[in-house]
């Protein structure tokens, strides 16, 4: 194929930048070129009167967790089922103008296979396979009553695997370089308790920080990292000492533990959506109204904690964790983070900084020669109008790696 030339739009290049108006030239499946494309042989796309970001990333997503929650691990609905809710969501995906995911537990290593050879519409995806835990932790849904080691019979491979359980070190390296085995990219540990959670409360920390180091030196040895799900300042602490990379939630994050992971380098993901999404709409989760009770008063504490990380020039990434069948609106992430920070901040966040959070740094989340040709056209101003990213019919075109997957112009 030859040069495409994307003109006219005004530019919000990843960096932080003040937009500016730029042709861009795609070749290859990447960016070539930036600049006046006028004169230029090859397809010109008039993007005259749109915004143009980068395909946004989010780096915190459960595509395996498409289907109502309870049903799903309570063996009422079937593997077919189950695969077309997470196609689904992953289609929703792209079309809300996400276009790279880091899925944080819930697909096995067939969802990413899938999706990567086309077989069906979905974003670039970084998978930690199956979320490790302890026994009867964060992560474990099965009954009161069932058998810790029947957990795994939940599991549907090639499909989703919710979580792993571990007893010990020994227990969590063999699951550990299990889900290496299964096709991981990097590995995600629960190290406190949940907001939706089956055993244990928010103040529980789960795993020592003997146990976390274990998987971080399994991680290290294959040039990955681990992240960690923490909300309190125990477990968050715990496991920058084990020497993890990145914390997910965060959500009593206080000033000397946001001091302690700015000095190691550890990055912080919060997760705004997902709160909302608990809050106004439990049941359409799939979960218990009680859920509910175990949300309130998280969306202030993590309020809070953004702005104690900020300050603490904590590295700030932004992911949605949405779960159920509800995930069509991703976007929501950014203009929740846009009305407590500025829309630039949340739009650096779910692109430069989330690429490097995921190691992809310069290949996606910028626009700049030699980049991956991720772009989204957006019908409006998002620094103006940081809600339109709440409404994926707000953008308007979505081309991942050079190919145009959603266009609505």
């Amino acid at each position: 194929m030859g040069p495409a030339h994307v003109v006219g739009a005004a530019v919000i290049d990843g960096s932080g930048r003040d937009p500016g108006y730029l042709d861009i030239t795609v070749e290859n499946g990447r960016i070539a070129r930036l600049g006046d494309a006028s004169g230029a042989h090859g397809e010109r796309l008039d993007a005259e009167g749109l915004t143009m970001t980068p395909g946004l990333i989010d780096a915190h997503v459960h595509l395996g967790l498409s289907s109502p929650i309870q049903p799903h691990f309570s063996f009422q609905l079937s593997a077919a089922e189950i695969a077309a809710d997470i196609f689904a969501t992953a289609g929703a995906t792209l079309d809300a103008g996400f276009t790279t995911v880091r899925d944080t537990g819930g697909i096995d290593g067939g969802v990413v296979t899938a999706i990567a050879k086309g077989k069906v519409r979905g974003p670039r995806v970084l998978s930690c396979g199956p979320v490790q835990c302890q026994v009867g932790g964060h992560g474990y849904y099965g009954a009161e009553w069932e058998p810790t080691e029947l957990w795994s019979s939940h599991h549907i491979p090639g499909l989703c695997a919710l979580s792993m359980m571990a007893g010990n070190a020994d227990e969590l390296r063999h699951n550990v370089r299990e889900a290496f085995r299964r096709g991981a990219s990097f590995l995600k540990l629960c190290v406190t308790g949940g907001v939706v959670g089956a055993h244990d409360r928010l103040s529980d920390t789960q795993f020592t920080v003997e146990e976390i180091a274990v998987a971080v030196q399994e991680a290290a040895a294959r040039n990955t990292y681990v992240t960690v799900h923490a909300h309190n300042n125990e477990g968050i602490r715990n496991a920058v000492e084990a020497g993890v990379r990145c914390v997910e939630h965060g959500t009593s994050l206080d000033e000397s533990t946001a001091a302690l992971m700015a000095a190691r380098e550890v990055a912080l993901v919060p997760t705004f959506a997902v709160v909302e999404q608990l809050l106004h709409d439990t049941a359409g989760a799939g979960l218990a109204e009680s859920t509910r009770d175990r949300v309130e008063g998280v969306r202030e504490q993590m309020t809070k904690a953004l702005a104690v990380a900020k300050q603490a020039r904590v590295r700030l990434g932004l992911g949605s964790d949405l779960i159920g069948p509800a995930q069509g609106r991703r976007g929501k992430e950014l203009s929740l983070r846009a009305a407590l920070e500025t829309p630039m901040e949340a739009i650096v966040a779910a692109t430069r900084t989330n690429a490097e959070i995921l190691g992809l740094s310069g290949q996606v989340g910028i626009i700049a020669p030699g980049a991956q040709a991720d772009l989204v056209l957006w019908n409006g101003n998002p620094l103006e109008d940081p809600e339109l990213f709440s409404d994926p019919n707000n953008a308007v075109l979505v081309m991942q790696a050079g190919q145009i997957v959603k266009d609505l112009r």
